[in-house]
């Protein structure tokens, strides 16, 4: 059974970077598209950013742009969201996902509905 397992969430000051990693577990291909999303307390979950299959199709939100790195690693089954110059309003539990269909293009792909698989979600927490 698939499972998406986060890991490299934790505590940080506003300006600092944080990388997380997204490990596909039970899983062996590599034909998906990995979405990021983050839920803060109080809101409701909103779009990070994603990367198809390949790595030319990537998307980040709006306020992300500039301020975080997606990739991929298609051998090993990871995913990473690197994160720089973090603000407190960045705190919130993130989460990764797959969405097994439109794998081959960056369109549409901030639409949560789209993802079948869904980690279990990793606490970021800035401090200002």
């Amino acid at each position: 059974q698939m499972q998406l397992v986060e890991s490299g969430g934790g505590l940080v000051q506003a300006g600092d970077s944080l990388r997380l990693s997204c490990a596909v577990v039970g899983h062996r291909n590599s034909d998906y598209a990995m979405g990021w999303f983050r839920q803060a307390p109080g809101k409701e979950r909103e779009f990070v950013g994603g990367i198809g299959w390949s790595a030319g199709t990537q998307k980040y939100a709006d306020d992300m742009k500039g301020r975080c790195t997606i990739s991929r690693d298609n051998t090993n089954n990871t995913g990473t969201l690197q994160m720089n110059s973090l603000k407190p309003e960045d705190t919130a539990d993130h989460y990764c996902a797959l969405d097994p269909i439109h794998r081959l293009t960056a369109v549409g792909i901030e639409a949560a509905w789209r993802y079948v698989h869904w980690g279990q979600g990793i606490q970021v927490t800035v401090s200002s």
